[in-house]
């Protein structure tokens, strides 16, 4: 645990030059205020303001100071800047003018939720992401264009692959930022690329998600690429997934495992595992959260749209990975790094606590290709499909109340604004509506 003076020593030690004091808006989007070094003290003591209500989600304009409290452990420097004076960066939580945290900061919504296990004698939830991205060409100005880097394909090496030195360059990068880089390589569409970071406590894989969205792209622009995580930037090939691999730990013990228990796992763990299942249908809303997320969500694939958990199964939304003991852990498959991954977490973790709190048990696992099944097959089975579009996703979202009062106030802004989102979307005019009714 660093503290004050730790944060001190490190800033003169590096030669540290300029702060950047970041937090994340509802969307997800990562947001910073940058500070020379002569203001370090203050925003040591929590006095760095920012308007809220030119954040998304955030306060409206009648009262809408806010302060940044900067999380200590989250120092990091940004290896990326080069020019100009080294910059270091501090995760921060944000609160209200009158000293309390703000109930709308997702980064706040996942530590409560994470506490919450705490009070029921659960520990704390361990969260393992898989990001998956594109690489495009730029155009000469630097813009992204519709090309894609490579033709390559999924595990291939140079010089198939491309971006291979950018994509080494990026996990060189995340080491020097304090990651555990346990696999990267290329995904299976072309163009598309993975990174794997080790499991870690459910508040700092969450940072690190929005660390490692910030240093892809920079370090993209360094190749004459942009990266993007949108879940669908080109049809018919595979979309980016944000899988997220969860297990409870308590006094170093994994408390999803259990030699004796079905398949390794406690009862506990199919209780949090029935959670999941039981509100896949309204946290996808807020797991897959663009109208592009649900071009992903389509049979042939490989993203799950059927609510159902495996072992080996990939079709599955939820498996079960090889490993047990430290390892065993729940695989959610449908997710997109679109997603604000403190909310998605978040939902993740109400869902699994719904789940032990009332006890619930998960129907039969599916080892069976689901898309292959019947409906009649899949009705027996009690398989349901994920919502097929945005709005069907926000509609059980809103009318899930767990979920609501699990969340808290973030839930209705959220809704209004992805609301505002679908309206925008529905005045709009694309290219493919051109092409099909412009002779009409």
């Amino acid at each position: 645990m660093k503290t004050i003076d730790d944060i001190r020593k490190l800033a003169k030690d590096e030669e540290v030059e300029y702060i950047r004091m970041t937090f994340s808006d509802l969307n997800g989007a990562l947001k910073n205020v940058e500070i020379p070094i002569s203001l370090l003290d203050e925003a040591l003591e929590n006095k760095i303001k920012i308007d809220g209500s030119s954040i998304t989600g955030f306060l409206p304009i009648q009262n809408s100071d806010m302060y940044l409290h900067p999380d200590l452990n989250t120092w990091t420097i940004y290896p990326w800047i080069t020019t100009g004076g080294k910059t270091a960066a501090l995760i921060c939580d944000v609160y209200n003018r009158d000293g309390t945290p703000f109930a709308g900061d997702p980064r706040f919504v996942l530590k409560r939720l994470n506490q919450s296990l705490t009070d029921i004698d659960c520990g704390h939830l361990n969260v393992g992401a898989e990001m998956e991205y594109f690489l495009f060409k730029a155009d000469e100005s630097g813009k992204p264009t519709d090309t894609l880097n490579d033709q390559a394909s999924y595990f291939d090496v140079y010089p198939d692959d491309n971006g291979e030195a950018c994509r080494r360059e990026t996990v060189n990068t995340l080491k020097q930022m304090g990651f555990q880089i346990e696999a990267d390589h290329h995904e299976v569409a072309p163009g598309q690329c993975e990174i794997d970071f080790r499991f870690d406590d459910a508040v700092i894989t969450a940072d690190r998600i929005q660390l490692l969205k910030l240093a892809t792209k920079a370090i993209a622009v360094k190749y004459g690429l942009r990266a993007t995580f949108m879940p669908k930037p080109k049809a018919g090939m595979n979309g980016s997934g944000m899988h997220l691999n969860t297990s409870l730990f308590k006094d170093g013990k994994n408390l999803f495992d259990d030699s004796k228990g079905s398949h390794g796992l406690s009862a506990l763990a199919l209780n949090y595992l029935a959670g999941i299942l039981a509100h896949a249908q309204a946290f996808t809303a807020i797991t897959n959260p663009t109208i592009n997320s649900f071009k992903r969500l389509v049979p042939g694939f490989e993203a799950p749209t059927y609510v159902a958990w495996a072992v080996d199964n990939r079709t599955a939304l939820v498996r079960v990975p090889d490993g047990r003991g430290p390892a065993t852990r729940f695989e959610l498959r449908s997710g997109d790094p679109s997603a604000n991954p403190y909310l998605a977490i978040s939902a993740l973790l109400a869902s699994g606590l719904d789940g032990i709190q009332r006890q619930l048990t998960p129907n039969k696992n599916v080892e069976d290709s689901i898309y292959n099944m019947t409906p009649e097959q899949r009705t027996d089975a009690k398989i349901v499909e994920l919502p097929s579009s945005l709005p069907a996703a926000l509609a059980n979202l809103k009318n899930d109340d767990i979920l609501a009062k699990s969340l808290g106030s973030v839930v209705p802004k959220y809704l209004e604004i992805k609301q505002d989102e679908l309206t925008n979307y529905q005045m709009s005019v694309t290219d493919w509506e051109k092409k099909t009714y412009f002779n009409v």
